[in-house]
């Protein structure tokens, strides 16, 4: 069986931590930012990770498993 390719989107926004959990960026932080607040910029500026849910289907995006 021939090696499986990885998504070339997936392996610019996913990143596998230690733990093997998939750390992730927060939507809605790449433009018309004029009219969100101050705070809710600074909270879409941390990591979050895949929730449980999606994780399975990320990886095998990653070509990992």
């Amino acid at each position: 069986m021939p090696k499986l390719k990885t998504k070339s989107g997936a392996k610019k926004r996913f990143v596998l931590t230690g733990s093997g959990k998939i750390k992730r960026k927060h939507a809605y932080k790449s433009h018309i930012l004029t009219k969100k607040e101050t705070k809710q910029k600074r909270n879409l500026t941390q990591t979050g990770l895949v929730s449980q849910v999606d994780t399975k289907s990320v990886l095998r995006q990653l070509a990992i498993k």
